[in-house]
């Protein structure tokens, strides 16, 4: 994907903030962190989101989050981690390159949930379950 800046910044084209490299992936530090040590990973080969990568691909993917995850909160002596995986638009998603965001936390830093946490309606949930489970 010639115009994909994530593939350029594989390829070498654009500099980045290497922390983890292997054959099929590659993690750097995000220039818009939500916090110190915010760093995104994502697979070399291009896939736009979820939907159009291979399900064992995004198993590995995870599995270098997760690696990631623990040479952050080694280096950085986080307190948490949040880990987020945006898609398409809708969903948040502003490079259309699949990728995990691993962001080292602290108490009282400045990212905070994207949405308020309220009971669900138990119609709502019952009607969902019905059309998820046929």
């Amino acid at each position: 994907m010639s115009e994909c800046i994530f593939c350029k910044i594989v390829a070498g084209e654009i500099p980045s903030k290497k922390i983890y490299e292997d054959s099929e992936f590659f993690a750097f530090l995000d220039i818009f962190p939500a916090g110190r040590g915010h760093t995104l990973v994502i697979p070399k080969a291009h896939h736009e989101d979820i939907h159009s990568l291979p399900e064992e691909l995004y198993g590995s993917l995870a599995k270098v989050a997760k690696r990631v995850a623990d040479l952050l909160q080694d280096k950085l002596h986080s307190e948490g981690t949040t880990i987020f995986q945006m898609n398409r638009e809708s969903g948040w998603q502003t490079v259309f390159h699949i990728h995990m965001h691993v962001i080292p936390r602290w108490s009282g830093d400045a990212l905070h949930k994207p949405w308020d946490i309220k009971p669900a309606d138990e119609a709502e949930l019952a009607s969902l379950h019905q059309l998820l489970s046929e």
